[in-house]
């Protein structure tokens, strides 16, 4: 498979360790799976390396009994570890050696914050997928939003890989960055930020349905 992340598109769950704290993550996990989401990214900045392996492990089994692909944000020793995909940030190192580590084939996303610039210069790198964002203020990163649904749709017209949409988006601004080229839609507090793990399918079933109708 040359190019897996022709394919690609739906929700794009991230998870939080605060969020997910206190035994969420696993069964909120699943559930987001069980919604449809097709891809899953670990975002965990703590220091405790074998507990991030751990849970690393179990959600790539997760994502694999459920067809889904399993992202490491920012950690390609761990993404080689595993097998798995890996997203970077603009300061998290370069895509060449991070792609030298991984396995052939890997996904490797790349953020393009609200820049056609570093979106093309990740294109020419070899970059899976390009993530764009803030489009929403976000509770995950507050801030006033940088990027626009022009700079999706220019993105689109001059870009052939997947892309992404991240930064407070919810059920109803999803159809909108949907419409303007959005192949994927990052969901943290949209998707997670629930109180039971039923809600949280019910969520990811919703943005599923989303693509689905478009």
């Amino acid at each position: 498979m040359n190019h897996p992340s022709k394919k690609i598109r739906g929700l794009y769950a991230i998870t939080d360790s605060q969020l997910l704290a206190d035994g969420k993550l696993l069964p909120y996990v699943e559930a987001a799976l069980q919604g449809g989401a097709r891809l899953l990214q670990y975002r965990d900045k703590s220091t405790d390396e074998s507990r991030r392996l751990r849970e690393a492990q179990a959600l790539r089994d997760l994502c694999e009994r459920y067809g889904a692909a399993l992202i490491i944000n920012d950690d390609a020793e761990l993404a080689a570890r595993l097998g798995v995909g890996l997203h970077l940030g603009q300061t998290d190192g370069s895509l060449g050696a991070a792609r030298a580590l991984l396995r052939r084939g890997a996904l490797i996303g790349v953020t393009c914050h609200a820049s056609l610039e570093l979106a093309e210069a990740a294109a020419r790198e070899g970059a899976s997928y390009l993530a764009f964002g803030r489009f929403f203020d976000s509770q995950t990163k507050p801030g006033a939003p940088a990027a626009s649904l022009e700079l999706l749709q220019q993105a689109r017209a001059r870009l052939s890989l997947p892309l992404v949409a991240i930064g407070g988006v919810t059920l109803d601004n999803a159809p909108a960055l949907i419409g303007a080229g959005a192949d994927l839609l990052a969901v943290v507090h949209g998707l997670f930020g629930a109180d039971s793990a039923a809600e949280v399918k019910r969520r990811a079933q919703a943005f599923s349905d989303l693509f689905a109708s478009h």
